[in-house]
């Protein structure tokens, strides 16, 4: 930390290098608005964006439902709050304080409510800022007077407007609301599913195509010539001895239709691959492993989550070497499934953690080795088939002898030919009828294990969604963490230089992503870190004092804190550049010191939606981030000094003093 009267520079918070780690985009419908969207829409739309810390936005939405006829004191009392948000009296062009004057003289038209007497209160607030030495007691009684909707609305809004004394008056009641609400609605637990990756839906691997067609074409012609072959050999034997020839025969086909339907058990079922068709993991020591960058993360992630989710009585390692071949075929499954998505793996964590936890489940009830048994030929079947083939084979030699024996040379002859021929297209048969009949039996398997697997996975996904949508902070309660996080910092940075309001000229802060964050936002909302930096600047009669931290969103921890002091005429440049492909980065220049440069926010066009308008983005997340006060402020110090600021001060508001 480091503590000058004069400059300070350097620091790795002053020029650091930021590193995402892991974005998020979630749909949302709260910032869409269809072109023929009712005025009444526009409006709660622009509510629902001022809420959320976009003032910006919310100031065209609400003045186009204003346009549109959708006007009311209530309305008009959001519109006022959405042109000061986020600015001070240095912000206001001419045209827009002369909205406010125009807007000023329709109170008295609005029918009494509380709404009117809150728009009243705004533009008397205003009035006391615009006038030197005003009364602030009366005004600030009217402010504490209002139900607390408005008066907390009044003072979120107008945090950077009301300076000095009036803000002295106000900072212990803000302070106190800001420490009730720093940690509310279980912050600490609930912030990292806002940057959480949205989850892919599930997929399961589908039953592979068969391959039964070339088998069932050469079936019927292997067949006819077996019933044939065995047909005449019959034929020949009765010729030979008709009495002898009856007994053979049906011992036989018995032995044959026994044979065929206990060896279907057998050979007409084969074990379910573990892999895809095609599909391989590449082993870690594999040259091209090191080119599949997916799979070795993939491989990576069940590794984890087998480590962590394994059965009681199981080391980390003594579990992994047991479920080594289940991880090994699940590892290249997901990897073949998820591959093309183009995605990274943490979209896909859900999936590997959820079939990590259900092999575990699986070995816990016993039900882990069910697919092994259920492919293992009970030894019954076995030995009823190898006993229907010995008596098939002895019974058809026996018949074979009958035809021969008939005495003439021809018959045994042909008998020759009748059982070779029979011998050569049974088991021709045989085996393409098994192998038709293999692959009928692997592919309804397959499909029945597709859908059982899709079905748990979806359920599985489900859960998990849903978990995330109840977990997931809203855009509101991130702005309000936000805020409040806002107010401590600079609390603690007033007591510190021992400054009050009344001791300010002005202040401002300025919010960025700090070095290795999470980022993510809603459709049309700002981008939100996990990671800050909050760098306030204190402007007072001898100089600017600039107090930087980074901040751990989650839990609102902070680390290297920076301070330095310099005098107005030090502040020698301010320049803003924009890259297409890094962002913002904003470059201060001391006369007594090098550059520094300060990210203001990373480029987001890749994440843009195909109804989003990426400089329309840019501003929002520049205004979020109290970028375009800021720089208004730098540049025109840089340009001229204190003297700008004086000639901006809040009495440059006079001339268009609003008067109700």
């Amino acid at each position: 930390m480091n503590h000058n009267d004069g400059a300070t520079y350097s620091s790795a918070a002053y020029n650091s290098t930021i590193g995402i780690q892991a974005e998020t985009v979630h749909d949302s419908n709260i910032y869409i608005v269809h072109p023929d969207a009712s005025p009444q829409e526009r409006y709660r739309v622009g509510l629902q964006l001022l809420k959320d810390g976009v003032p910006s936005r919310a100031r065209e939405m609400i003045t186009d439902a204003i346009a549109r006829g959708h006007d009311s004191a209530e309305v008009r009392f959001h519109w006022v709050l959405a042109m000061l948000s986020s600015r001070t009296h240095h912000d206001l062009s001419t045209e827009e304080v002369q909205q406010l004057r125009y807007t000023s003289r329709l109170v008295r038209t609005y029918p009494k409510d509380v709404w009117k007497e809150a728009l009243r209160v705004a533009f008397d607030l205003l009035a006391v800022l615009s006038t030197t030495g005003s009364e602030t007691g009366p005004v600030l009684k009217q402010l504490q007077d209002l139900p607390r909707r408005q008066h907390d609305a009044i003072l979120r809004h107008l945090d950077l407007m009301l300076t000095g004394g009036l803000k002295d008056d106000l900072w212990a009641e803000t302070l106190e609301r800001a420490h009730a609400e720093r940690f509310g609605n279980d912050r600490g637990r609930r912030v990292w599913a806002y940057f959480a990756p949205i989850p892919i839906g599930p997929r399961a691997l589908p039953p592979r195509p068969s391959t039964a067609a070339a088998a069932k074409a050469a079936l019927p012609a292997r067949a006819a010539l077996f019933v044939v072959s065995s047909a005449l050999l019959w034929v020949l034997a009765l010729i030979a001895d008709p009495a002898r020839a009856i007994v053979e025969l049906p011992v036989a086909l018995g032995a044959g239709l026994a044979a065929a339907r206990f060896g279907v058990r057998w050979w007409g079922r084969r074990p379910k691959p573990g892999l895809a068709a095609g599909a391989r993991v590449p082993h870690p020591r594999d040259p091209a492993s090191a080119e599949d960058g997916f799979t070795k993360r993939v491989r990576h992630s069940f590794d984890h989550y087998f480590s962590v989710r394994r059965p009681h009585g199981f080391t980390w390692d003594a579990w992994l070497a047991h479920t080594a071949q289940i991880r090994s075929g699940l590892a290249a499954e997901i990897a073949d499934l998820y591959r093309e998505s183009r995605i990274g793996v943490e979209r896909v964590d859900w999936l590997i953690r959820y079939l990590a936890e259900n092999t575990r489940d699986r070995y816990n009830n016993g039900t882990l080795s069910d697919q092994h048994s259920q492919d293992r030929t009970p030894g019954r079947t076995k030995a009823l088939t190898i006993a229907a083939l010995a008596v098939l084979g002895a019974a058809a030699l026996s018949v074979f002898g009958t035809a021969a024996s008939g005495g003439a040379q021809p018959q045994a002859l042909w008998a020759f030919l009748a059982v070779l021929g029979a011998a050569w297209s049974g088991h021709a048969t045989a085996y393409r009828w098994l192998e038709v009949r293999r692959e009928e039996h692997r592919l309804d398997r397959e499909a029945q294990q597709y859908t059982e697997n899709l079905t748990a996975r979806q359920i599985a996904y489900q859960r998990w969604q849903s978990f995330l949508d109840a977990t997931r902070p809203s855009e509101l309660e991130m702005e309000t963490w936000l805020a409040c996080d806002k107010s401590t910092f600079i609390d603690e940075a007033l007591r510190h230089h021992r400054l009050t309001w009344r001791d300010l000229i002005t202040h401002t802060i300025l919010v960025a992503p700090a070095p290795s964050y999470k980022r993510g936002r809603v459709r049309g909302g700002p981008w939100r870190y996990s990671h800050y930096v909050f760098r306030l600047f204190l402007f007072t009669q001898d100089g600017i004092r600039e107090i930087s931290a980074e901040f751990n969103f989650s839990d609102a921890t902070r680390r290297n804190e920076q301070r330095s002091n310099y005098r107005f005429d030090s502040l020698t440049s301010v320049q803003v550049t924009e890259t297409a492909d890094i962002g913002y980065d904003l470059e201060l220049v001391l006369t007594n010191g090098p550059a520094r440069k300060i990210r203001v926010k990373d480029a987001d066009a890749h994440q843009l939606a195909p109804t989003e308008d990426s400089q329309e983005i840019a501003e929002i997340n520049l205004s979020a981030a109290g970028s375009t006060h800021t720089f208004r402020l730098l540049e025109g110090i840089a340009a001229d000094g204190k003297s700008w600021l004086e000639r901006h001060g809040p009495d440059s508001l006079a001339p268009f003093q609003i008067a109700v």
